[in-house]
């Protein structure tokens, strides 16, 4: 339905969560951020209006916050897709799925992820070592491709950090199930015990190699002699 067909969101008869609603897709539009301060002064008429945006992802809205999408920031919201016609009646008598997950679901996530960022191993509250910032976690989307071609949203913990502009990210896992099937049976081996403890171990040649890379280009310079020195 084109946004010149919709009802008046300045209708003070369509209710609250009615007009916010078709505020939200008048006026902000689909992907568009918002903050809590253009929302009220939209609506200084209506009270809690903060409450009435939050119940529209019972009738199916998606609305992002922080906590969904680390991009946005703590005063700011994301008008992503629409639910359910809630200034029609009827369809406001009927909750939809929830398009954001509830405190409980997001703990659940979390649980499951031991508490930890999937990208960077680090856990909620601790230092990125550069002094600016404690981490906080959130809950990332996931679009899976399975691996009979069907496609799904899955949740995975994900710190602010690792999840800043990141925007949407896609997961082939058949196709890394088939990288899988390429290994060597011993390089298989050790992939194995790898996700039985949901821990990868560095060999000392992995670590010395690390370190090398950090190393400033004149002292990269000197260790490449030594080491070459070593097999002369």
């Amino acid at each position: 339905m084109e946004a010149t067909n919709l009802p008046s969101w300045q209708d003070p008869k369509a209710g609250g969560k009615a007009r916010a609603a078709l505020w939200l897709a008048t006026v902000v539009g689909e992907g568009q951020v918002f903050t809590k301060a253009q929302l009220r002064k939209a609506f200084p008429d209506v009270a809690q209006i903060d409450r009435r945006v939050r119940e529209l992802r019972d009738y199916g809205w998606r609305i992002d916050t922080n906590r969904d999408d680390p991009a946005l920031k703590q005063m700011e919201q994301r008008y992503v897709s629409e639910g359910a016609k809630v200034w029609i009646p009827g369809q406001a008598k009927v909750a939809k799925s929830k398009g954001s997950l509830t405190s409980a679901q997001r703990h659940k996530v979390w649980q499951a992820d031991n508490y930890l960022c999937r990208t960077c191993g680090i856990g909620v509250g601790e230092s990125y070592g550069d002094d600016i910032e404690l981490s906080k976690l959130n809950v990332a989307r996931r679009k899976v491709l399975q691996p009979d071609g069907t496609a799904e949203v899955q949740f995975v913990t994900e710190c602010k950090r690792c999840g800043a502009g990141s925007g949407d990210r896609t997961v082939d896992l058949g196709a890394l199930i088939g990288r899988v099937e390429t290994l060597a049976p011993i390089e298989r081996k050790i992939l194995a015990g790898w996700i039985e403890a949901d821990l990868r171990t560095t060999s000392a040649l992995e670590k010395l190699w690390g370190i090398f890379r950090t190393l400033p280009e004149e002292s990269r310079a000197s260790m490449a002699r030594a080491v070459t020195g070593m097999y002369t």
